[in-house]
């Protein structure tokens, strides 16, 4: 259990710094070479050549999808509204990207720890990835709510179900993940009935 817990807690830690090298690298040099490219344009006036422009104007256009595109993957490895704003949001967040209809119900009314939230949060993300690809769902209900002196989280579709723990590393992952955190994680998928993936976590309430 304790090796268990220092290797998600490195790899959160190396998620991190991923994170802040391409916002404070990559991300930076993307916008700053975008505003040369502004200054050129203004520079040059009406009297440029208009290939010239259009291809200046084609390569600025570029650069702003590259520094979005940037911007997405930094955000999707820890995201931004997970860290500033909590579970819930970042939940909320994620929910309006996904492929089908998701609803996030909040029962606790107070955030988990930090490393709580990131664990549960990527069980959320997986089990919305799973519900898409392999469930034929169209709709995950997403409860976050105490029982007691555990943080609980619950991800139902209503899907085909018969998912399988030791099916793919995915699934195997998260329960590395949950276990980390002293937690447990269950899966009760029958054939034909829909997936409930649900995350407990030992935390005062």
């Amino acid at each position: 259990r304790a090796a268990r817990a220092r290797i998600v807690a490195a790899g959160d830690a190396e998620r991190r710094r991923l994170e802040r090298d391409l916002h404070d690298g990559a991300q930076q040099r993307l916008v700053a070479l975008r505003l040369e490219l502004r200054m050129a344009q203004r520079s040059a006036g009406r009297g440029a050549d208009s290939v010239l422009a259009r291809t200046v104007d084609h390569a600025e256009r570029e650069l702003q999808e590259a520094v979005d595109e940037l911007r997405r993957l930094a955000h999707g490895l820890v995201p931004a509204a997970l860290t500033d704003a909590g579970l819930v949001a970042a939940l909320e967040e994620l929910a309006s990207r996904a492929a089908l209809h998701v609803t996030v119900n909040d029962d606790t009314g107070e955030r988990a720890p930090p490393e709580i939230e990131v664990a549960a949060y990527f069980v959320v993300s997986e089990a919305i990835v799973n519900a898409v690809k392999h469930a034929s769902a169209t709709h995950i209900a997403v409860d976050i709510f105490h029982r007691d002196s555990v943080f609980v989280v619950r991800i139902s579709d209503d899907g085909i179900g018969g998912a399988d723990i030791e099916a793919g590393t995915g699934i195997r992952g998260l329960v590395d993940r949950v276990e980390a955190h002293q937690g447990r994680l269950f899966l009760a998928s029958p054939a034909g009935c829909g997936t409930t993936m649900t995350a407990e976590f030992p935390c005062a309430s």
